[in-house]
């Protein structure tokens, strides 16, 4: 493999941690577009007076608190353990169950994600003799997520991420990736569909009588949410911080961006203030037994919230829709629903 003085050789690894912020060995390679990832120390600065002295005095600096944020997005894999990065932005309980031969499938839905963390290592290659350096972060929790699909492109996927600490003192993990995964696209986005009822049997939902959406929507955005209590330090932890909480209500919203096709589709919806199901799946190919490779979204209860239509000029009128995901009540659908179907027998 040919050493790149640049971002060519750079990795981004992550695995699950058995206890939250105790470091792994991580173990599981994704092809990445980008990350941010940053150690965020806090100084403390002595502020007594000293006589004939204006500056702060180096031995009274200290780093008295650690902390870790950053993102890193991806094109959106049909195989390859994405359903552990879904696991962790939703707090899903999922596993990989068995379809027929070698398709399995995974349903995530919002769960606690307490006791959910990851270790995760970023390798970045430095100019001088081509070395990619490890850096490498424990206690990382997936605070909120990204996904989004636009016209003629790949669908891509972000999570932005806060942990506990860094360092640079764990060895470079050797990247393997798994064979021949590809990427759901815009051209995968064979069923979309508003409307319909949603039900759940034996843990999966599933939207009847939904219909397919007439307008032409050019791209969607998906955006997820979860505040958490990311400050728990305290005495005897040397700056570190605790398992990061959720302590406010999560959230799910999103955009389409459409032509103005139809009034009565989507602006109706909105300022008649309607509740509407949503489904959306990319799928193409076959994981086996003639089960496509799936990357399926389903909303039970979702509220347009804009829908502004202007004319700006001689063109065909854009049209932006925002929504909200809602619990319906039922106690039995989810908020959403994320089902992935593929090769990857574990999670």
């Amino acid at each position: 493999m040919p050493a790149y003085s640049s971002g060519l050789s750079a990795q981004l690894m992550v695995k699950a941690e058995t206890t939250v912020g105790t470091a792994v060995t991580v173990d599981t390679a994704y092809e990445f577009l980008t990350e941010s990832f940053q150690l965020n120390p806090t100084y403390l600065d002595g502020q007594g007076l000293k006589s004939g002295t204006g500056y702060k005095r180096v031995a009274r600096t200290v780093q008295s608190a650690f902390d870790v944020d950053g993102d890193f997005s991806l094109e959106h894999a049909d195989q390859g353990h994405m359903g552990l990065l879904w696991k962790h932005a939703l707090g899903s309980s999922a596993t990989a169950a068995v379809i027929a031969t070698t398709a399995y499938k995974q349903i995530h839905t919002p769960g606690i994600k307490t006791g959910l963390g990851l270790t995760l290592q970023v390798g970045r290659p430095q100019v001088t003799s081509a070395t990619v350096q490890p850096f490498t972060y424990r206690g990382v929790k997936i605070t909120g997520w990204e996904f989004s699909c636009q016209d003629g492109g790949y669908a891509q996927i972000k999570f932005t991420c806060d942990g506990w600490q860094e360092t640079t003192a764990t060895a470079l993990a050797a990247a393997t990736y798994t064979a021949a995964a590809g990427l759901f696209s815009f051209a995968d986005a064979t069923n979309f569909k508003l409307g319909g009822t949603a039900t759940t049997a034996a843990g999966e939902t599933t939207i009847a009588s939904g219909v397919s959406v007439a307008s032409v929507v050019r791209g969607i955005t998906i955006t997820g949410s979860t505040p958490m209590k990311d400050d728990r330090r305290g005495l005897g932890n040397s700056g570190v911080k605790k398992e990061q909480l959720e302590n406010a209500i999560p959230t799910i919203t999103g955009t389409l961006d459409t032509e103005f096709t139809s009034r009565t589709e989507l602006y109706d919806l909105f300022s008649a203030n309607t509740t509407t199901a949503l489904q959306l799946d990319f799928s193409h190919g076959d994981a086996g037994s003639s089960n496509p490779y799936l990357l399926s979204f389903i909303f039970p209860a979702l509220k347009f919230k804009n829908a502004d239509v202007n004319v700006t000029g001689p063109d065909v009128l854009p049209q932006k829709i925002d929504f909200e995901a809602y619990d319906d009540g039922s106690g039995t659908n989810p908020v959403i629903q994320v089902k992935l179907v593929s090769k990857d027998t574990t999670i």
